[in-house]
């Protein structure tokens, strides 16, 4: 999936329980400058009552973020290819990251977890959920 401009808005909106986001390569056209400036284009969002998403074997390129994660979200995202991007915001959900990597250009940061998100599993300790995810930079503002 991609776009002939690049809209402020996701590609999938996903709410409900059990959607599966698989084998999909989403991105969006060049921007010009750094990705700070750019519009704010996202591969995924999810509504808070989305429950149990699986977000699979698929490759996020060229976007301002991977994915948005709204607060009482959950699910698993794995085996991911990642990069151009500002990568994964977690905000005050709780995904299970797993076997994720990022390509060139490399991601302003792979995974963000934003005040608010818990603390403990899955996210602690931070150099485990690093290793399982080749190496992932991390910003980490609970």
């Amino acid at each position: 999936m991609t776009s002939d401009n690049p809209y402020p808005v996701e590609f999938i909106q996903v709410a409900g329980d059990k959607n599966q986001i698989l084998n999909c390569q989403i991105y969006g056209p060049l921007q010009a400058g750094d990705s700070s400036t750019w519009v704010v284009n996202r591969g995924i969002v999810t509504q808070g009552n989305a429950t149990n998403l699986l977000v699979r074997n698929n490759i996020f390129h060229t976007l301002r973020q991977a994915a948005y994660l709204n607060p009482n979200s959950t699910g698993t995202i794995m085996d991911n290819v990642v990069y151009n991007t500002r990568g994964y915001v977690v905000d005050q959900a709780i995904f299970l990251f797993s076997g994720n990597s990022w390509g060139i250009s490399e991601n302003a940061v792979d995974i963000a977890l934003l005040a608010g998100t818990t603390t403990g599993a899955p996210y602690d300790p931070l150099s485990a959920l690093q290793n399982s995810n080749s190496s992932a930079t991390i910003t980490d503002q609970r």
